[in-house]
């Protein structure tokens, strides 16, 4: 016999189970992109300082993961933000996420020996398939907006 701990928790995996099978995790969703919003934010905040910020462009994934994380919040405790200002933030980090990774193409190819020299160049430039992750946030943002509100 199970301990009534582990019933409730067991009721709760439950219940989180049939709204992600019934489609009803908006709010869930929107808290990961929020999280996730600062998460890439801050790591992309690092990375990029240690690049110097050479290209003004580098800010911008800096700048909207606190945008990201705010529409995330708003998405949490109001339905109408969720479909609203959270795409909106979400198109941005996916459009941006986009950009970046032509950009660190863009990096590579800059580099001695170019995409002739691609293996130590991708390990040695800038990350190839880093912008890809914050295009992630952003699609879980979008999916989120799509998605039915949890009970």
């Amino acid at each position: 016999m199970t301990s009534s701990r582990s019933g409730v928790e067991a009721h709760a995996i439950d219940r989180l189970l049939r709204n992600v099978r019934t489609g009803r995790f908006e709010r869930s969703l929107s808290a990961l992109t929020a999280a996730g919003a600062l998460v890439a934010a801050a790591e992309i905040y690092f990375e990029h300082d240690k690049a110097s910020f050479g290209n003004p462009w580098m800010w911008a994934p800096v700048a909207l993961g606190p945008v990201g994380a705010a529409a995330g919040i708003a998405g949490v405790l109001s339905h109408r933000m969720a479909k609203t200002a959270l795409p909106l933030a979400s198109a941005a980090i996916v459009a941006n996420g986009l950009q970046g990774t032509y950009l660190h193409a863009r990096g590579i190819a800059d580099k001695p020996g170019g995409w002739r020299n691609a293996r130590y160049n991708m390990e040695m430039g800038p990350p190839l398939l880093a912008p890809l992750l914050v295009t992630l946030v952003g699609g879980m943002g979008l999916l989120a907006a799509i998605l039915r509100r949890e009970k």
